[in-house]
């Protein structure tokens, strides 16, 4: 390790790596420091329950890694990241025996009855989606990016006068089926948010433009893969990684004019007390949301879901209707745990057999509770997935429980067990996490996490524009 650097990352997560990648890009010798003794934050994956069964340790599905420009422009694929397409990207069974579907062909998704036959979709889902669909790469260019001047405002406007709007509201104004409405509650409930909150329609919105353009897919072998890969491109620039260095302060570091730091607000404070403290006290006001409670199971076979579309599909939504589904969201807003959660399934083991040992399988699912919550929901949650797969309990070997308390023990940026990062609220979407972004009053230090524009989810954008802001900094100056 040199005594000084063009540049230091302090936390290896998706928008670390992003940021570190876009920095060194330009030629400048970059550093990159992670607490922890892996990289990749919440990209990780390990032996959870049994020996050979490998679980996502966070996120697991990730429409946005391959739906936005800047992560795609990555050469990954000759760093050893493969992207595997479940048949379908998601499945939303009910207790009719139906199960609605989202299908990378918008005239595709409908649902699929209890004899397996396709449905035509809702036209009225046709509707609401096309012109996201359409004009995709236009809403991501504008929309998945820092507030500023729009490069394409009409396809914006179009987009922004649905997203802005409840996403309970928004379905029972626009859908026609309730297997149509239940899909689009089930991808609004990705917001963390009470459906009835506005702007929850704009998460759906993009989960369910993104399945439609790219899919939904799973890396192979894990999303440490997609670190792994990362990692690799960032070091045939030149770039360099320490790991097991917790920092405590930043006057630890190395010298270097720029220093980056894929952490949370709050953690940005206690390392950085030459921070004026006005701005101090704004960071610390940043404000967190709702939880995950999280379980991962070893399986002696695929789960028995009722529906064949779930068998088929690389993440189930379970939740029910609409309605179930809006009261199961807002009660975490008022500190309540659901008695039926809405629970977010993935099933990779059914599509990449690097998972599990010949003949077995994984599953990773969460619901939302309230922040910080201590309440055990795996009743709760296994119960949900009986009621659509009968006799999941049989098929269980082993699991693994992750409460909110530890996931933020494995990583300190799932702060309360928040994994998005913040409360995505329209207040703190507008201001993530103050009015000044990525910059602090601090000439050189950046803020690249989660909290910051666009906000959650891997795609490494919140890292790529903080970089890019300290570029122009100091572009602008000469330097």
């Amino acid at each position: 390790m040199a005594a000084a650097y063009d540049a230091i990352v302090v936390g290896s997560g998706p928008n670390g790596l992003c940021a570190a990648i876009t920095l060194a890009q330009t030629g400048r010798s970059v550093l990159v420091v992670e607490a922890n003794s892996y990289i990749g934050g919440g990209l990780h994956s390990a032996e959870l329950t049994e020996p050979g069964f490998i679980h996502d340790v966070c996120s697991a599905v990730h429409p946005l890694a391959v739906a936005t420009s800047f992560f795609t422009s990555l050469p990954l694929e000759s760093h050893g990241l493969e992207w595997i397409q479940p048949n379908l990207p998601l499945a939303h069974p009910l207790d009719c025996g139906h199960s609605a579907v989202l299908d990378p062909s918008l005239e595709r998704t409908g649902y699929v009855d209890t004899d397996g036959a396709l449905h035509a979709p809702d036209q009225a889902y046709v509707r609401l989606m096309q012109p996201i669909v359409k004009h995709w790469r236009a809403i991501e260019h504008d929309l998945l990016a820092p507030i500023g001047v729009p490069q394409y405002p009409f396809a914006d406007v179009r987009f922004g006068v649905k997203a802005l709007l409840p996403a309970a509201l928004l379905a029972r104004l626009a859908l026609r089926s309730s297997e149509s409405r239940a899909l689009f509650a089930g991808l609004a409930a990705h917001s963390f948010l009470p459906l009835t909150d506005w702007g929850t329609s704009a998460v759906a919105l993009v989960l369910g433009a993104a399945g439609h353009v790219v899919g939904w897919p799973i890396p192979e072998g894990g999303s440490r893969s997609i670190a792994q890969a990362l990692a690799s491109y960032f070091q045939s620039l030149g770039g360099e990684i320490v790991t097991g260095w917790q920092v405590r302060s930043l006057d630890e570091l190395p010298r270097a004019p720029i220093v980056l730091c894929d952490i949370g607000p709050h953690a940005l404070a206690e390392l950085a007390p030459r921070l004026p403290a006005e701005f101090r006290r704004a960071l610390e006001r940043y404000r967190y949301g709702a939880a995950a409670f999280k379980l991962d199971w070893a399986l002696r076979e695929p789960i028995p879901w009722r529906n064949s579309a779930c068998r088929r599909a690389g993440t189930v939504h379970i939740g029910g209707t609409l309605e179930e589904i809006v009261e199961a969201e807002s009660a975490p807003a008022r500190g309540r745990h659901a008695a039926k959660p809405f629970v977010l399934l993935a099933q990779p083991s059914l599509f990449d057999s690097s998972r599990a040992p010949s003949g077995r399988h994984t599953a990773w699912a969460y619901c939302h509770v309230p922040h910080a919550s201590k309440i055990d929901m795996t009743a709760q949650i296994e119960a949900q997935i009986e009621r659509f797969a009968p006799g999941f309990g049989d098929v269980i070997l082993a699991r693994a429980v992750r409460s909110p308390a530890d996931l933020e023990r494995g990583n300190a940026n799932l702060v309360g067990g928040d994994i998005t990062g913040g409360k995505t609220d329209l207040r703190q979407i507008l201001l993530r996490p103050t009015w000044r972004g990525y910059r602090t009053p601090m000439r050189g230090l950046y803020l690249c996490s989660a909290s910051t524009p666009p906000g959650g989810g891997v795609h490494g954008l919140c890292g790529y524009y903080a970089a890019r802001a300290a570029l122009k900094d100091f572009d602008s100056r000469g330097e």
